[in-house]
């Protein structure tokens, strides 16, 4: 069950993606600068099933914001991984960036911790395009 927090959230985290700019909606390449791959970072597989080719500025971590790629290289979502114990202490989240213009939908999971994220968190996913024809199987 989502609590009242998780729910203001996501929808918080939607408008963001509504409000990005317009020249972030172009990308077809891994994000540069302080982004890097986390397959570098921690061991986890280049392409991950279900969510794509992440890539994260290491200092934003473990929120993120996370751009998925797709196995065409094009950006697909901007995921925030939101450790449990953050939104059980109401940790209040602002002004995460969103690594896309337009935000089709919203998915939020949970996860028990992988490399990266160690700790339980939930998987807070902004779609760039409709999720259930995006190339990231």
């Amino acid at each position: 069950m989502f609590t009242k927090t998780t729910l203001s959230l996501a929808l918080g985290l939607s408008v963001l993606g509504f409000a990005a700019s317009a020249e972030n909606a172009a990308h077809m390449k891994p994000a540069g600068g302080a982004y890097q791959a986390v397959s570098d970072l921690v061991p986890l597989p280049d392409h991950i099933p279900g969510i794509g080719t992440l890539f994260v500025d290491p200092a934003t971590l473990p929120a993120g914001p996370f751009a998925a790629y797709d196995k065409s290289g094009a950006l697909v979502s901007t995921v925030y991984m939101i450790p449990l114990e953050d939104m059980q202490a109401q940790t209040k989240f602002s002004g995460l960036e969103v690594a896309g213009a337009a935000t089709t939908s919203v998915d939020i999971y949970y996860n028990a911790g992988h490399p990266g994220v160690d700790k339980p968190h939930y998987h807070i996913v902004l779609w760039h395009v409709d999720a259930a024809s995006a190339d990231v199987k």
